[in-house]
């Protein structure tokens, strides 16, 4: 092999890691961020990343395009590990052309998708992007709808997890939209379909890029985002660590940690969490951390829609998703917002073969005509389809109120939860003891002597008779009711049990969920 030729190859590969020039690298590392050559080594394993296409230009000749040419043409595309285990990674490099997106540059991304879905393996995307590259035109375009089909076609399929690292804006948006999770970093991120220059022409709003689609508003506001992170190496740590609780694929399981908490804990903090006053809240956090290996919760979507809590645990080493009610903010309610993080929640682990674990202490769904007007029928139906329809190992603990169609909805043992149980503090009903003593007995309090002694009187004896979890267990609706003390316990040995669980579905195309 000639010398001439290595030392082309030699120049052209070190033309690919400077990437837009030492000034423009400057200018990323003064905003905080790092460059995407850098991102990918602190997001994979050490000396694991094989760069695919690091020769790739752009096929573009016009606007003087055609004297404009960096290998790699603006995106970091290959794979590595990540705990020893295979992942497939691009990276958009904001030091060449902005990041644009070519028809160029999307065919590498396309190519990276595809093989992470021949290997079954996860596909992690590093967005950093001035958008589509204007100079390329409906090429540009055609190449994001390329991008957008992978996103569908791969989804339950492997994991897909993007982060926001920089720019995000107009179509771009759509392919993070698709994925199972999306990343942003604090400060350098934003994601919006039209940006604030747009909306000041067409709707007179003044608004900042941060407060429209900053990695505040859509972690907390928008619930677009998932994970906020104070920085990109911070990004990039969360990433790996939401990675060990998930699958390669849907025909893997998830994998087994090893575990030095004992299978046999018991969990006695938790024999006094629930108040006596059953309309003082209490953290929810508490029950889910007590139960959990190490006491360890990776919660998914903490800032948004706070009445309900998700996220990731670990049981005997296995991971378990739960989707908890939260009494500590606006009673665990459900509402819209809340049904919405629930149900896309559920239906990831489903997909991935996690089992879910459903803690529940819920006074109903939340009246008003916001909640009416803005859909709460459709939006409550999704958790209720979603937990309906999946089949991994289902495990529902009611630790307080299980009121009305809520009880029905979180986990009911109608609509195929596997194993129910119930703390001796649960309240199962159609409603609470005020409001049905109100309307059972209008007539005998209104004639009693003392009305407001007669409704106390009713209440109490409401309490007693339903506001315990003995009925439904009479019934076989809750098949045990426990100590709190003893929940890990019980915990460990359901999922232990239900690890070969196989239930029945239809045959269909798919269902239709209410969107």
């Amino acid at each position: 092999m000639g010398s001439r030729v290595l030392e082309r190859l030699d120049a052209l590969l070190a033309e690919n890691r400077r990437g837009g020039g030492e000034d423009r690298i400057e200018r990323q590392h003064a905003a905080g961020k790092l460059t995407a050559r850098e991102r990918v080594e602190l997001l994979l394993d050490q000396g694991t990343f094989e760069e695919v296409d690091a020769l790739v230009t752009h096929r573009c000749t016009d606007f003087g395009m055609e004297r404009k040419k960096v290998p790699g043409d603006g995106v970091v595309c290959g794979h590595g590990r990540v705990d020893g285990r295979p992942v497939f990674v691009f990276a958009q490099d904001f030091t060449v052309f902005g990041g644009s997106l070519s028809e160029a540059n999307a065919a590498k991304i396309c190519k990276i998708m595809d093989l992470a879905m021949k290997v079954g393996a996860p596909v992690i995307g590093l967005n950093d992007s001035g958008g589509a590259r204007i100079q390329e035109g409906v090429a540009s375009l055609a190449g994001y709808a390329d991008i957008f089909l992978r996103n569908t076609l791969a989804s339950g399929v492997i994991p897909q997890i993007s982060a926001v690292m920089g720019p995000c804006a107009g179509g771009a948006v759509y392919s993070p939209a698709i994925t199972d999770f999306i990343f942003m970093v604090e400060n350098t991120s934003y994601m919006f379909v039209t940006g604030p220059d747009v909306i000041r022409t067409v709707t007179h709003e003044e608004v900042t890029m941060e407060k429209l689609g900053g990695a505040v508003t859509h972690n907390s506001v928008s619930g677009v985002a998932h994970f906020a992170a104070a920085s990109d190496a911070d990004c990039l740590a969360k990433i790996r660590r939401l990675l060990s609780y998930l699958p390669s694929n849907n025909a893997e399981k998830p994998p087994v940690a090893p575990c030095d908490d004992p299978l046999d804990r018991e969990t006695p903090e938790l024999d006094g969490v629930v108040p006596e006053d059953p309309n003082k809240p209490y953290d929810i956090r508490k029950v889910i951390r007590a139960a959990a290996d190490g006491g360890e919760l990776f919660e998914v979507h903490e800032q948004f829609a706070r009445n309900i809590v998700v996220g990731f645990i670990r049981i005997g080493g296995r991971p378990v998703g739960v989707v908890a009610n939260q009494p500590a903010h606006l009673a665990g309610v459900l509402d819209i917002d809340s049904s919405t993080k629930g149900a896309r929640f559920v239906r990831f682990c489903d997909a991935f073969n996690i089992p879910l674990w459903i803690v529940e202490d819920v006074p109903g769904f939340l009246p008003g005509t916001a909640q009416e007007w803005g859909g709460i029928i459709r939006n409550g139906a999704k958790l209720l389809y979603a937990l309906a329809e999946a089949t991994v190992p289902k495990v529902t603990v009611i630790t307080r109120k299980a009121y009305g169609g809520a009880y029905c909805v979180m986990g009911s043992k109608h609509i195929r939860t596997d194993l129910n149980f119930a703390f001796p503090t649960a309240e199962i009903a159609v409603m609470g003891p005020q409001g049905a003593v109100n309307i059972l007995y209008r007539r005998e309090i209104a004639e009693a002597e003392d009305p407001e002694a007669e409704r106390a009187r009713l209440i109490a004896e409401y309490q007693e008779k339903f506001a315990n979890p003995f009925v439904a267990a009479e019934k076989g609706y809750i098949d045990e009711v426990i100590r709190p003390h003893v929940l890990r316990r019980k915990l460990v040995a359901a999922f232990s049990a239900l690890e070969g669980k196989r239930d029945w579905m239809p045959t269909k195309k798919h269902g239709n969920i209410p969107l």
